[in-house]
């Protein structure tokens, strides 16, 4: 094993986990989740899934930059991160409007439908996965590059550490997250929770279309 090895394999842990506590990562997907009423295990694995959609363009993106350079990828990831962040804030708009539009609906008949006129879980489920991986992680292209020159195994299992680090930190802070908010009861819960989901998923596209992050 090369001495460089350890050190890389920490680097991408760090980065792996570091990356994934900014606010895009799983506030969406837990806010998504109490509004619907996902279980754990639910929410866990549409973590694990949009989890698996963000590194794997990070990585390819990592892969295509050692062939065409990293000007062209970092430029990519730049404007990526804001694709991102309108996305969010179309799809938070969108759901927000969704909730609403389930609110007017039971004042203008006046009797309550738990599930009128939302959206589809499915549908819902792969918006986020699509959000995702609209949005790369360029930072791990220089551990990336630092691994290249190492052998095949080692660059794989650097790689690696990466990907299971960050998918780890999404799964385990959204399904942390979901849990909280069943301290958070009531009727209202029910009643505003997509509009309230709608609107802290748009918050967040806009923290990062203006901190780029």
């Amino acid at each position: 094993m090369s001495a460089l090895a350890p050190t890389l394999a920490l680097a991408a842990g760090t980065v792996g986990v570091l990356h994934t506590l900014a606010p895009d990562h799983w506030p969406p997907i837990a806010a998504v989740s109490r509004a619907r009423n996902w279980n754990q295990r639910r929410t866990a694995r549409i973590a694990l899934v949009c989890g698996i959609g963000h590194v794997s363009v990070s990585v390819a993106l990592g892969m295509i930059a050692l062939v065409s350079g990293t000007a062209i990828v970092e430029s990519f990831g730049a404007q990526s991160a804001s694709v991102a962040g309108v996305l969010l804030i179309g799809f938070g708009v969108a759901y927000a409007l969704w909730g609403m539009r389930h609110l007017v609906h039971e004042k203008l008949h006046g009797h309550h439908h738990a599930h009128a006129h939302r959206p589809d879980s499915r549908k819902t489920a792969w918006v986020l996965f699509a959000i995702y991986c609209a949005d790369p992680c360029i930072a791990v292209i220089p551990i990336i590059f630092a691994a290249a020159p190492l052998s095949i195994a080692e660059t794989v299992a650097i790689v690696a550490i990466y990907e299971l680090a960050t998918i780890a930190t999404m799964v385990g802070l959204t399904t942390a997250a979901r849990a909280g908010t069943r301290l958070v009861q009531g009727r209202w819960v029910e009643r505003y929770g997509d509009s309230a989901a709608g609107a802290l998923i748009a918050v967040t596209g806009v923290s990062v279309a203006l901190l780029g992050i």
